[in-house]
């Protein structure tokens, strides 16, 4: 049975890759484009959308995973949360954003907060849905550190770091990202899902 990922991020489909031992196949690859609203109040809400979306498009005949991740600052009262990728805006860029963020704590006079992110993995099976999360905890600060990473990577400090994800090798990031976390729980339901359906065979 294929596994499916419903995004055509080439850079978490590599991600993705790292952590599932099996083969992933791109959605656009058997689909081609297609634009899915995320309309949902939450992280895994947005995750089960865009999973379901692609599961019904395949007939119902593979197991597709997909996420949804964002960070979530205190002293915005959580935002941007589900709003991370469009937080200045509809068609804001990662640049965008990240000004955004930076901005807002200027406003509040503040050097840095309390934050988050966090990632929900999405499962869409034969066999049922299922969700995990992952959580990576810290603080952002108002002035950007560091270009390796992407989003808000660079005003992050992960707690137990003084680096931001800007300036942490991709090593480490892998080890404590939230969406690594995420991963390494969808790995065994994956695995349960592929077995079982062998063994209906």
């Amino acid at each position: 049975m294929d596994i499916v990922l419903a995004s055509g991020n080439k850079g978490k489909l590599k991600e993705f890759k790292e952590y599932i031992d099996y083969n992933i196949i791109p959605f656009k690859e058997l689909l081609g484009d297609i634009e899915i609203e995320e309309n949902g109040n939450s992280f895994a809400q947005n995750a089960l959308i865009k999973a379901r979306e692609i599961y019904n498009r395949l007939d119902k005949k593979a197991i597709v995973i997909s996420d949804d991740s964002g960070i979530s600052i205190d002293a915005l009262d959580g935002k941007p949360g589900i709003y991370s990728a469009r937080f200045a805006g509809s068609n804001a860029s990662d640049k965008d954003n990240l000004q955004k963020a930076i901005d807002e704590l200027k406003r509040l006079q503040l050097d840095e907060s309390k934050a988050h992110y966090s990632a929900a993995i999405a499962i869409v099976s034969p066999l049922g849905e299922y969700v995990v999360h992952g959580w990576m905890y810290g603080k952002v600060i108002s002035t950007p550190r560091g270009d390796n990473g992407f989003g808000y990577d660079p005003i992050f400090i992960p707690e137990g770091f003084d680096k931001t994800l800007g300036e942490l090798n991709s090593d480490v990031k892998k080890e404590i990202s939230h969406r690594a976390k995420a991963l390494k729980l969808a790995q065994p339901i994956i695995k349960m899902l592929l077995k079982a359906n062998n063994d209906k065979r």
